[in-house]
């Protein structure tokens, strides 16, 4: 029996008070939908729904790159209405998850056990008990405690607004069975809506079994409909992912203060100082020290790195036992051999620097290809751009190249050649060689000394 899944993501999200649609609001770097359908397609359904509807170009811009099928709904109408809208595309004979865009934590493993309850033919439901139930439909169930039905908050008595079982949305069930019910679901409501848990009811009246599962954790389940829930479910995202680095034997210095917005894989004693932000894919080998307010995007960080505080590392490749930082910049493309150094205040793009070669402070190396225990003098630039294009800087093994000096691409430095300080180098300088290219100094003894007026 094949699975399809669909995601209500048609909503405006008023209450976040933006111009981007409330599912596509990032949690740890990514919008929320993408976090839903990337754990949905854990489960590998042959097809996911998105069902959209405000701004839904904008929507459908993000998940049709990841092999989702958008579905308009022009009216919203209700829960109840925006599955249906789906349905017609929905084989008869498959299992359908109901998912939300603005429920991104739910956990695949969860997600695939309501499934596998409704193939065995049950209506799955996926519910939670909360201290504090205000706003939420309540599980209703009988003497036995079966389920009977789900009431909506403004629609539940005095009664039912003492249940603390409440409904979170997401169900799975056999498509044959929601192509039955949906067509019956009224809008005799206090919202005048199609709601979906109506199909509950209709389910105990046609002696279908309705099994219900609940998360670990009730920010698995939790929606956002302000940008207050949503600080409030990243924290507790960040916690979750801290704490499984510590028990995976990454050291962070303050749990409280360390964001991963992408994945890591790190090896055994490495450090993580506070206010670091991890992005992306990154990888860090073992013994690494980050330092304080760093930020590492899709990058790699070889065994026994230092990166000191306040530096910024994005899609480079590090080797092992390097120095970089503080305040260093490594731009795209910039790859660190073993043992090599940048300092602080150096910006680096599109480059290499060869094993146990140093660029110690102040200095811009951009397209530029360094060889090993190469020397890069304070102050030195290499003049990569001319307004129009980008050169190639080459400088070889050994060189030194003196302080303040400005390299302008394209050129090659020789191995062993030395680079007097202050020189603007226009020309290829040959291995070995000396190169100085700066103007004559001369000195007035009779210079007088301006006064104040």
């Amino acid at each position: 029996m094949s699975l399809e899944v669909i995601i209500l993501a048609a909503g405006k999200g008023t209450r976040m008070y933006s111009d981007l649609p409330k599912v596509l609001h990032p949690l740890a770097g990514k919008p929320m939908l993408v976090h839903a359908i990337e754990q949905a397609q854990t489960l590998k359904p042959s097809q996911t729904h998105i069902i959209v509807g405000h701004e839904a170009q904008k929507v459908a811009s993000v998940v049709e790159p990841m092999g989702a099928q958008c579905v308009t709904q022009n009216q919203q109408l209700g829960t109840g209405h925006a599955v249906a809208q789906a349905m017609p595309m929905v084989d008869n004979l498959a299992v359908v998850l109901v998912l939300y865009g603005d429920v991104p934590l739910v956990p695949g493993v969860l997600m695939q056990q309501l499934v596998d309850k409704a193939m065995h033919g049950d209506l799955a439901v996926l519910t939670v008990t909360l201290d504090d139930a205000s706003g939420y439909g309540r599980i209703v169930r009988n003497d036995q405690g079966h389920i009977q039905a789900i009431v909506e908050h403004k629609d539940a008595n005095d009664e039912q607004l003492k249940i603390n079982e409440i409904n979170t949305g997401i169900l799975a069930a056999k498509a044959s069975l929601l192509n039955n019910w949906l067509p019956r679901i009224g809008s005799n409501n206090a919202q005048g809506e199609i709601y979906l848990t109506d199909i509950v009811a209709m389910a105990v009246a046609d002696g279908i079994a309705i099994t219900n599962l609940q998360p670990d954790y009730p920010q698995q389940t939790q929606g956002v409909n302000d940008r207050v829930q949503l600080a409030e479910l990243e924290r507790w995202y960040q916690q979750q992912q801290a704490m499984q680095l510590l028990r995976d034997g990454v050291q962070l210095a303050d749990p409280t203060r360390f964001d991963l917005r992408g994945e890591l894989t790190a090896g055994k004693d490495t450090y993580i100082d506070i206010n670091t932000i991890i992005e992306g894919q990154v990888s860090i080998g073992d013994g690494v020290h980050i330092g304080p307010n760093c930020h590492i995007k899709d990058s790699h960080i070889g065994a026994g790195t230092q990166v000191l505080a306040n530096s910024i590392i994005d899609k480079a490749q590090v080797a092992k036992n390097c120095t970089i930082g503080p305040f260093a910049r490594l731009r795209p493309g910039t790859v660190m051999h073993d043992n090599a150094k940048v300092g602080n205040f150096v910006e680096t793009k599109k480059t290499t620097l060869g094993k146990d070669s140093k660029a110690n402070h102040f200095t811009y190396l951009g397209d530029t290809n360094v060889g090993e225990q190469v020397n890069i003098g304070a102050g030195t630039i290499t003049c990569n751009y001319d307004g129009v294009n980008k050169f190639q800087t080459h400088i070889g093994d050994g060189a030194f190249i003196g302080s303040n000096s400005s390299i302008v691409a394209p050129v090659t430095i020789g191995a062993g050649a030395t680079i007097g300080a202050g020189s603007t180098i226009t020309k290829n300088v040959e291995n070995n060689n000396l190169a100085i290219a700066r103007g004559k100094q001369r000195n007035l003894a009779t210079w007088a000394k301006p006064k104040k007026c």
